[in-house]
């Protein structure tokens, strides 16, 4: 073989081939000798990953404790509330409606809430009249905790005993409107004084709890003039027999008039405002591509100067042999390594703040491993991108036009 002089081509002549190692170490002698300008370029990649790191590990641990919430609720509790009638007036629902829900087969349990109207809770008697803080009064079932599921912060529930005199059970919210932290004190109720003997946690398949004073429904008759009639059956079914249920569970509240009825189904209610949250994820998410977007053009704009600064570099490598090819693939290497480093640390700072985030709303913490393998893979792609141009403006340079650079 002969070279272009018409000189035999020698093993001299012939490039020495550049392992993977030799790559590495090549590429990572050019990041080193600029540490700061380094640091800052692969933090604009780190911060484009943390968000959406972020953004993805805060939304699946949200989801993670939305689903640990309906497995401790279930999903199988069905509301049943009086609707309209002919005329578009608020309907009511049968003073024996809960009975005859109760007897539908496949109904597991049922109990219900009736809204005492007339009556305000207060903190004392010294509060006027139009300052009750929006907290509702509720004639409650005894078994009512059981068909929800609602557990007790502190104090007790109602008995057979304490529900037929003034006492009371105040929702989380309500309780502290009402500055009312331990059971045994009083509150100002239907223009008498009633004692708390419990305040209930937050529920979330019945959040209007909350909000609300539960009384006993035989004190709510006798003291309170309540009319008897409930206005929310809480209905629990068999998980395989809740559509069955919900399809006739109007007709046996009301026979006469089932149109008047509305049956809902509160965790479809969460499911559909996790599904607001997945909308509102995805336009975090996007903030984050263009986040990643300008981490990848900060990459470019360093690999682009360190060509120019490097000239000399690049001409005396391809005096003493280096090849277009190698030139290219270093800078290349140099760029993915970049953007390797932004994405690890991107990563890793999504991973900690989405830690951060839920341990302080008391959820699960939940990364999902493709959100981090597909960062890092994100950032490898920018980088090779942003690479791609000044590794191939450096493959072009002359020798003899990169040495003669001052």
């Amino acid at each position: 073989m002969t070279g272009r002089r018409g000189r035999p081509v020698t093993q001299e002549d012939v490039p020495a081939r550049l392992g993977p190692r030799d790559v590495l170490k090549v590429g990572g002698a050019g990041l080193r000798a600029r540490p700061m300008r380094v640091f800052l370029s692969a933090l604009g990649i780190a911060i484009g990953i943390a968000a959406m790191i972020g953004v993805v590990g805060i939304s699946t641990s949200s989801r993670a404790q939305l689903q640990a919430t309906l497995d401790s609720l279930g999903t199988n509790l069905l509301t049943v509330t009086p609707g309209n009638d002919f005329f578009g007036g608020d309907a009511r629902l049968p003073k024996d409606s809960v009975g005859m829900i109760g007897r539908i087969p496949r109904v597991l349990s049922a109990s219900a809430t009736g809204k005492v109207s007339d009556a305000k809770v207060y903190r004392n008697d010294h509060i006027p009249e139009g300052e009750s803080g929006g907290i509702s009064v509720q004639a409650a079932r005894l078994d009512l905790p059981g068909a929800i599921g609602l557990r007790m912060a502190t104090g007790a529930w109602l008995n057979a005993g304490t529900s037929r005199y003034p006492t009371v059970v105040l929702g989380w919210s309500a309780a502290e409107r009402l500055g009312v932290a331990q059971p045994n004190q009083q509150v100002w109720l239907g223009s008498q004084w009633f004692t708390v003997v419990g305040v209930l946690s937050p529920n979330a398949l019945a959040p209007e709890l909350d909000s609300a004073a539960l009384v006993g429904w035989d004190v709510a008759e006798t003291r309170l003039d309540f009319d008897g009639h409930p206005t929310t059956v809480y209905t629990r079914a068999e998980k395989d027999a809740v559509e069955d249920v919900r399809a006739v569970v109007g007709e046996a509240a009301n026979p006469e008039s089932p149109t008047e009825v509305k049956v809902s189904r509160p965790s479809d209610a969460l499911a559909a405002e996790q599904a607001t949250d997945k909308a509102f994820t995805g336009l975090l998410l996007g903030l984050g591509g263009v986040a990643l977007l300008v981490g990848g053009v900060g990459v470019a704009n360093t690999m682009v100067i360190s060509v120019l600064e490097r000239r000399a570099e690049i001409g005396l490598r391809r005096s003493l042999g280096a090849t277009r090819g190698q030139i290219r693939l270093q800078f290349l290497t140099e760029s993915q390594l970049l953007a390797a480093l932004g994405g690890v640390g991107g990563v890793a700072l999504g991973i900690v703040v989405t830690a951060v985030y839920a341990l302080s709303q008391g959820w699960p913490t939940v990364v999902p491993p493709w959100a981090m393998v597909g960062g890092v893979a994100a950032t490898l792609l920018i980088g090779g991108i942003a690479g791609l141009y000044p590794a191939i403006r450096a493959a072009r340079l002359a020798p003899t036009e990169a040495l003669a650079t001052p």
